[in-house]
């Protein structure tokens, strides 16, 4: 009987072994998903989402800056489902900032785009942290190995704007409503100066500034000095349509930015440069899924897509629109460069000479105002 025993446990004993083996075959080494991808590496898991975190400076019900790249989020949503997004929204341009792109980092988004100029240095502290995730900065010029920047040539969709207003303008002054001295600003006023003046060389560009990116009373308190000040057709880098409204008020014209916005002042906005973020998110997102993304400095233009100029509103004259539309097509055909010489600052000196055409470098650091704007540029 006991040697019967032990035979009967020893089988018993084989047994479990046996099961246990066939429990355990299939399980991947540590840090390997069950598709073969280590996602201990950076590789994404085929059965797992990546993680894809916005950060906006304003709500994204802004009408403006950030309801635009939030259009561009949910494009990238549509086009790509194995992405998942999120954002947050009303993150000011401080250490909160740090704060905000850290938590994101460590919720395991894959992609940061930080969608503000004043995010940049908390982008770079940020990012020496964590090395696996990579962080596209808008409008900044710092890069890393895990962070890139981009933009666009906005002042070729400013310089055709600033051509409807010289052309809609009746007492040739246009009013110009500023969020803060920064180049990026400096640069879409002197484009749509340049553009104004280049169908009309009476008109002067008056220029306010508010120091705020979102402030829907500050800007369209901007808007109203102006109009008070003669003018009558209202441009402006804001994120609301405050100016728009505040033009529309009066009885004047107003040229948008960043999305159409004559939906907020039918009567009034005439066109809007604008911006399509949602291309490029998805073409970012594919190249960090593929392993082929780099750190760069993109600066998007005309002809890439990334900007626009929103359809023109029934008061625009059929000749105006064929004037507009002839220069657009040399922007895209590469036959015309918005800043190329003869261009004077506001002393009358020539800044730039016949023929030559500022570098990119000059561009992205515009720290004066051209001929006929009216206006100082902070220190």
């Amino acid at each position: 009987m006991k040697k019967g025993l032990r035979v009967l446990l020893m089988l018993l004993l084989a047994l479990a072994v046996a099961v246990a083996a066939v429990g355990c075959g299939g399980q991947k080494p540590a840090g390997e998903s069950k598709s073969g991808a280590n996602t201990a590496s950076g590789g994404q898991d085929q059965n797992q989402k990546m993680k894809v975190a916005f950060v906006y400076v304003g709500p994204v019900g802004d009408a403006g800056w950030s309801w635009a790249h939030d259009q561009g989020r949910k494009y990238l949503a549509e086009k790509l489902p194995w992405v998942e997004t999120t954002y947050m929204e009303n993150v000011p341009e401080g250490a909160d900032a740090e704060r905000v792109l850290t938590e994101l980092a460590e919720q395991g988004n894959k992609i940061i785009f930080a969608t503000s100029f004043g995010y940049m240095d908390y982008v770079i502290n940020v990012a020496k942290k964590y090395p696996n995730v990579i962080f596209m900065h808008c409008s900044g010029y710092k890069t890393a190995e895990n962070v890139g920047t981009y933009f666009g040539a906005m002042e070729e969709a400013r310089y055709l704007s600033g051509m409807v207003a010289g052309k809609m303008t009746k007492k040739n002054v246009l009013g110009f409503v500023a969020a803060h001295p920064i180049p990026e600003v400096i640069r879409g006023i002197n484009a749509f100066t340049l553009g104004a003046r280049s169908v009309n060389p009476n008109v002067k560009v008056k220029v306010v500034w508010t120091n705020t990116w979102y402030d829907p009373a500050a800007e369209k308190q901007a808007a109203l000095s102006l109009l008070d000040a003669g003018a009558d057709v209202i441009a402006q880098h804001q994120d609301t349509p405050g100016p728009q409204q505040a033009a529309q008020e009066r009885g004047a014209y107003g040229i948008g930015y960043d999305s159409d916005m004559s939906q907020f002042a039918p009567n009034a906005t005439l066109t809007s440069p604008i911006w399509n973020w949602g291309p490029y998110y998805v073409k970012i997102v594919e190249a960090v899924k593929n392993g082929t993304w780099k750190p760069e400095q993109y600066y998007g233009t005309m002809k890439d897509g990334i900007v626009d100029l929103a359809p023109f509103n029934k008061m625009v004259p059929q000749d105006v629109r064929d004037l507009v539309e002839k220069k657009k097509q040399e922007i895209i055909d590469g036959k015309f460069f918005v800043f190329q010489g003869p261009i004077k600052d506001q002393s009358g000196k020539i800044r730039v000479q016949e023929g030559q055409k500022m570098s990119q470098e000059d561009i992205l650091g515009f720290n004066w105002f051209v001929e006929g704007v009216e206006g100082e540029i902070p220190k």
